[in-house]
């Protein structure tokens, strides 16, 4: 009699547990039962629903789960580690952290059962995964390789227990680092950098003794992060995102969790008169290991040099190759002046304010370097921003001035320093509100070549892609500008919800705002989309609170200054806003 044949299919298989049961439910059994059944139906199950899995088995503190798409899979983790995360930032307890891993591979079938090799490999790769984690097998890494958007790092072969040959794992790094990052669970996406070497610069202790030296060291950082965000292949972590742990005493690997990286510099600087000791120590924070270290005993006039140095020792220890063009553009520098510069760190620290206040002291200090050293393009580009960051966002006098100045300020810098990424970044923002779509996007394009890093400009870059009709792209950097800066101010997040909102993703875009405004109670530009997002739907009670809002932070917007706040190249798109706007009641 013949043998029953074996019925077998591919498939995706997610095996999940939680990361230290045995402890929790030691520690609180009946609340350890009860927080897991509400992850379960308020988080698990229906993101398994929405992503079409089929829960196999369920054990006390695991599950298998079987998709038919690789790519569902892993969007699934992705979306619930994510949610788990926001209940952490919210002290829900006990912390219940799950565990997840991923495998793609031939299943033998037996009724609602599933069983065979990948089966157990899904299951080992989850031993291997860290708290919060999705860990993947190379042939699930092949499967979502540019269809995800996720960041994905490769962890090398692992020998797994009980498999015969090496795996490849991948761990997936999604939006939201860590329960300390500003609540990235609407974010969504990240995208991916496996391959590209991820640095965070930390402040360097100042220890002079003097609080007046803080800015030199700080300008020092400053400048290393500049200098490496222009390396193609590194992906660094914003300056305003690493400076949240200035003076805190910090755990490196925690941090590199917290900013999704692999290697932090972190330094001290001493400065007595004339001369200057600086100790730096790259670590690989998946070790605890030191990379490289140095100490330098330098006068002060060769501060500039002495970043160059260790900026070359980064990129050297980095294994990273820089053509002779790269090479010059990743150390150009436009002042040598140390007064220009320690004015232009002054200014540079009101920018990162973000306040009408912090944004014309930040220009005094800007003037100040420029009138020390008129070829300083950097300060110059920014006095250009601090003008069209006033006519943006309303606070200008005249914003027809402003934008004036900002466009003469731009073609001034890119004459002056053809290739500095600053200066194309403020020419596409100014081209942008002149309507010169595609001209503003090309620039834009200029600026983030000329330096990859740079959280601001692929900000910028975002918000050009979007008023040229280019929605999808500018999504896409925004989320960029989003993982390079986790610590992002809240405008950011108003971009991403505008290209949502034109993907007509418009229960997105209200979520991510409302989360902003929560955040930024000050937010006006936040405050005046929800208006017009509530005013298209109808939702009048809500359109005019947030239209209330608005005004109390800036009372003399007037409807007439909707065309230029929106002026998008897709005229529908603006007049929709202005329409959401008079729903709300903006005359």
């Amino acid at each position: 009699m013949a043998e029953a044949r074996v019925e077998r299919r591919l498939a995706a298989i997610l095996a999940a547990d939680v990361a230290g049961y045995s402890r929790l439910m030691g520690a609180d059994e009946v609340g350890t039962l009860a927080a897991l059944k509400a992850h379960r139906r308020e988080i698990v199950d229906p993101a398994i629903a929405f992503h079409k899995g089929r829960i196999v088995e369920t054990t006390g503190d695991g599950m298998l789960v079987e998709f038919a798409s690789a790519v569902d899979a892993v969007t699934c983790a992705v979306v619930v580690q994510e949610k788990m995360a926001e209940r952490t930032t919210k002290g829900t307890e006990p912390r219940i952290q799950f565990r997840v891993g991923i495998n793609v591979g031939d299943i033998i079938i037996d009724g609602d059962d599933i069983f065979g090799d990948g089966v157990n490999i899904a299951a080992r790769i989850e031993n291997e995964c860290e708290s919060g984690g999705v860990y993947l097998s190379d042939d699930v890494y092949r499967q979502v390789r540019g269809k995800t958007g996720f960041a994905i790092d490769d962890l090398g072969e692992r020998s797994l227990k009980n498999i015969d040959r090496p795996v490849r794992l991948y761990a997936v790094r999604s939006a939201t680092y860590s329960a300390n990052a500003k609540s990235l669970t609407a974010m969504g996406k990240t995208l991916s950098l496996s391959n590209r070497s991820s640095i965070a610069v930390l402040p360097f202790t100042n220890m002079s003794g003097a609080s007046d030296q803080e800015y030199f060291a700080d300008g020092i950082v400053e400048d290393i992060i500049t200098s490496l965000s222009k390396v193609p292949k590194l992906f660094v972590i914003a300056r305003n995102s690493t400076f949240t742990y200035k003076n805190k005493v910090v755990d490196v690997r925690q941090v590199a969790r917290e900013l999704g990286v692999r290697y932090v510099l972190e330094g001290s600087v001493r400065r007595s008169v004339d001369r200057l000791r600086v100790t730096a120590q790259l670590i690989d924070a998946t070790t605890g290991n030191h990379v490289w270290a140095e100490r330098y005993d330098r006068s002060v006039r060769d501060v500039f040099d002495l970043q160059d140095e260790i900026t070359k020792e980064i990129v050297l220890a980095l294994s990273v190759q820089l053509s002779d063009g790269e090479r010059s553009l990743v150390f150009s520098r436009s002042t040598r002046s140390l007064d220009a510069w320690l004015a232009a760190i002054r200014g540079f620290d009101h920018w990162m304010e973000g306040t009408p206040k912090g944004i014309r002291e930040a220009r005094t200090n800007f003037e100040h370097a420029i009138a020390i050293d008129p070829n300083y393009t950097l300060a110059l580009a920014f006095i250009g921003w601090t003008h069209y960051t006033e006519m943006r966002f309303g606070f200008s006098p005249d914003p027809k001035i402003s934008l004036a100045k900002a466009n003469e300020i731009a073609e001034k810098c890119v004459a002056m320093s053809p290739g500095d990424a600053q200066s194309h970044g403020l020419r596409a923002g100014v081209w942008v509100l002149q309507g010169r779509f595609a001209d503003s996007v090309r620039e834009s394009e200029i600026a983030v070549a000329a330096s990859p890093s740079d959280a601001f400009l692929q900000v910028v870059f975002a918000r050009v892609l979007i008023l040229a009709g280019e929605y999808a792209r500018g999504e896409q950097a925004a989320r960029m500008a989003m993982q390079l800066n986790p610590f992002h101010p809240t405008y950011y997040r108003g971009i991403l919800a505008n290209a949502l909102e034109e993907l007509g993703r418009n229960s997105e875009a209200i979520e991510i705002l409302s989360e902003a405004v929560r955040l930024d109670p000050e937010y006006f530009s936040g405050r005046l989309r929800l208006a017009s997002l509530y005013g298209l739907i109808d939702q009048t009670d809500a359109a005019k609170g947030e239209l209330a809002a608005a005004l109390n932070i800036n009372p003399k917007f007037t409807m007439a200054m909707a065309e230029s706040f929106y002026a998008s190249s897709n005229k529908a798109s603006t007049e929709r806003f202005k329409l959401g706007l008079r729903n709300a009641g903006l005359q």
